[in-house]
């Protein structure tokens, strides 16, 4: 009994080690994955909604992957990109449209001015405009529809990866080569120079696509490059995480717009071809849809030509009374001579 009862002890003290080991390599292994998890939930945890669900998705790549913490930006960033594609590209077939009706828009215009815009020229032609941009599926407003569809992913994007740099302690060993540490400076200012070149290649060639024709093409692609230029003081204090996806970003628009230059492709896509005019020699003044449409309407360019109508009635009145004064004096003279007659 009593050696029965001593290897049951012997038993039960093993048990009870392999327990103890099992334990402490459970722990550990939690310990070892609950800060990767917990980092990103606080990081997330004081912002915005589309930030936030973007920051999640980054270490949902990250961990999915097993990429670097840049790797997994870069990741995002094409994925995010090639989602905002179909949106891209409509908005390239509307641009397109608005530039082929370019042409009978400016002859709207002159035909507006030729009438010196008369009120009901203005009326007529504000008509034909609506009935034109109805025609196409375009209105006034599509160029602006690119800044919509960019703009917001810009800066969620920003703002994510801003507060991760900041948040998520990972992030200082999550790059490679010269930018190690994601949330510095570039100090050698190479991630800066290359964003500010991969944007002012992407502006070089790719500017104009969509916006022949338009006037004001060339002054918007004027203060690209002026912007371009600007980039590098501008970010040479931005973390290097911010970096990877702005660089990613400038590459994604170089390599679309390039592809999208393909007339082939074009025609797939169901975006219709500019023709191309020839230049003028001529400087015309560049032409404004919202001028136009703002111009008053007949009932207020009739109000401000009231004030003609008195004025003509005071000219008749001025003209009768001069007749009058004329037959006034005409009487006297008659009036004199009978006069002299009768003395006579």
């Amino acid at each position: 009994m009593s050696t029965t009862v001593g290897g049951n002890a012997d038993n039960i003290d093993l048990i009870s080690d392999v327990a103890d080991v099992l334990t402490d390599t459970t722990v550990q292994a939690v310990a070892s994955q609950a800060p990767m998890v917990n980092e990103v939930a606080i990081a997330a945890a004081d912002s915005y909604y589309p930030v936030m669900y973007l920051q999640y998705f980054i270490d949902y790549v990250h961990q999915l992957s097993g990429l670097n913490w840049w790797a997994s930006i870069v990741l995002t960033t094409l994925l995010i990109r090639g989602l905002t594609l179909p949106l891209l590209i409509n908005q390239l077939k509307a641009t397109s449209k608005l530039a082929i009706i370019r042409p009978r828009m400016e002859e709207i215009k002159n035909e507006m001015q030729e009438k010196s815009m008369d009120p009901t020229a203005v009326t007529e032609g504000q008509r034909k405009l609506q009935q034109l941009f109805t025609e196409s599926g375009v209105s006034p407003f599509t160029p602006l529809k690119g800044i919509f569809i960019q703009a917001p992913v810009f800066i969620s994007f920003f703002l994510a990866v801003t507060n991760m740099a900041e948040k998520v302690p990972s992030f200082k060993n999550g790059g490679a080569y010269w930018f190690t540490d994601l949330t510095t400076p570039d100090s050698l200012y190479i991630l800066p120079i290359l964003t500010a070149l991969s944007f002012l290649i992407t502006v070089e060639f790719n500017m104009q696509e969509g916006m022949e024709g338009n006037p004001s093409a060339g002054t918007i692609k004027n203060v690209s490059r002026v912007f371009a230029v600007l980039t590098v003081p501008l970010t040479m204090s931005f973390p290097k995480a911010i970096f990877c996806y702005w660089v990613t970003s400038n590459l994604f628009s170089l390599v679309y717009g390039y592809v999208l230059k393909k007339s082939g492709l074009k025609k797939y896509l169901g975006i219709p071809e500019i023709p191309v005019t020839p230049p003028t020699t001529t400087s015309k003044p560049a032409f404004s849809v919202f001028s136009v449409l703002k111009q008053p309407t007949p009932m207020t360019e009739q109000s401000l030509s009231v004030p003609t109508t008195p004025s003509k009635l005071a000219d008749r009145k001025v003209s009768s009374s001069a007749v009058l004064s004329q037959r006034l004096r005409s009487l006297e003279k008659e009036v004199k001579g009978r006069k002299k007659n009768k003395k006579r």
